[in-house]
């Protein structure tokens, strides 16, 4: 049984590794890459232009304080709690090998130190009160979703859109769903916090139309003090990209006392004139995901606001008097 705990995710030969050495999440059968999905969104209006199906994939370097999908961190499928499902049957708590379930008289209780995400429990569930987030699928059955809304597509100028987590974790596996969309005429844009080598970047831009490339902070201390790494990397990927003259949209999520100062907002408009970004995105904190953290087994902790509107109208002016064009939430 493999111990399936939160894992550091490490590059070598430009495949994913963990602190082991252990590659993950790819699987090999039949010749058929594989990758772990999450979720497959379909009808999005806010991962690039147009109507778009969105397929999250597990597995990411950072870990955001405020991440609002703590569940894409880890690269492997893993439970996921819902107790309002649950009637107390107690067939999850027969089935696990660990014993990490037990009852009380009016709840489950999951010792998550103890789980090792074997899974058991959700195929024992008939209620769906414990599931699992993630599963493998090859590149031909993603691609085949994302074909089933050719029309809206070709009527809204929308595609496919390969988000996260941190799709490039899954190198090949994206790699293979690009490649195979752009060969069917489907628009494809990558959403990526570009904490990747520039080798694995360069594999997959060929077969990219447009990248939403996420910045946290213009300052890498800060950066890291929230993302578990600093800007460097980041920051050269994207003008590297620059000069590959790749479109491209920056996104940041605003986060009130974190980064909503007129520095670092003028430090990234000028990042964005820079690198003739299209449009730089502002994305409103929130906490939306807080709710998924009790579901496996974590805390959300982090505390922050939503910037006032009137501090939004002085931040998208900054952005503005270097000529770029600002959204709000795309």
């Amino acid at each position: 049984m493999v111990e399936r705990t939160e894992r550091k995710i490490f590059f070598v030969n430009e495949m994913p590794v963990d602190e082991r050495g252990t590659y993950l999440p790819l699987e090999k059968e039949k010749n058929e890459v594989k990758g772990v999905v999450f979720n497959i969104q379909r009808y999005s209006v806010h991962d690039g232009p147009g109507i778009r199906t969105t397929i999250f994939l597990k597995g990411c370097p950072m870990r955001c304080s405020w991440c609002s999908n703590p569940e894409s961190q880890d690269a492997l499928p893993q439970i996921m709690t819902r107790d309002a499902k649950c009637t107390l049957c107690g067939k999850c708590a027969l089935v696990c090998p660990v014993n990490a379930i037990r009852y009380d008289h009016h709840h489950r209780i999951i010792d998550w130190e103890k789980c090792n995400q074997c899974l058991k429990c959700a195929d024992a569930c008939p209620f769906q009160a414990i599931s699992v987030s993630g599963k493998y699928m090859t590149v031909e059955e993603a691609a085949s979703v994302v074909e089933e809304d050719r029309l809206f597509y070709q009527n809204s100028g929308g595609g496919v859109t390969v988000s996260g987590g941190v799709p490039l974790a899954q190198t090949e596996f994206t790699l293979g769903l690009l490649r195979v969309c752009k060969e069917k005429g489907i628009d494809t844009v990558l959403d990526t916090c570009g904490q990747v080598p520039w080798e694995v970047l360069a594999r997959v831009l060929p077969y990219v139309d447009l990248v939403l490339f996420d910045i946290k902070h213009m300052d890498s201390e800060k950066h890291r003090s929230e993302t578990g790494v600093g800007i460097e990397q980041i920051q050269a990927n994207v003008l590297r990209m620059a000069k590959e003259k790749k479109r491209i949209w920056l996104r940041v999520p605003l986060i009130s006392g974190y980064n909503d100062f007129d520095k670092n907002i003028t430090m990234l408009a000028k990042l964005g004139k820079q690198i003739e970004a299209e449009r730089i995105s502002l994305l409103l904190y929130h906490e939306l995901g807080s709710e998924k953290y009790k579901q496996i087994g974590r805390k959300y902790t982090y505390q922050a606001q939503v910037p006032t509107q009137e501090r939004l109208e002085e931040l998208t002016d900054i952005i503005q008097d270097q000529g770029l064009t600002v959204t709000i939430g795309d």
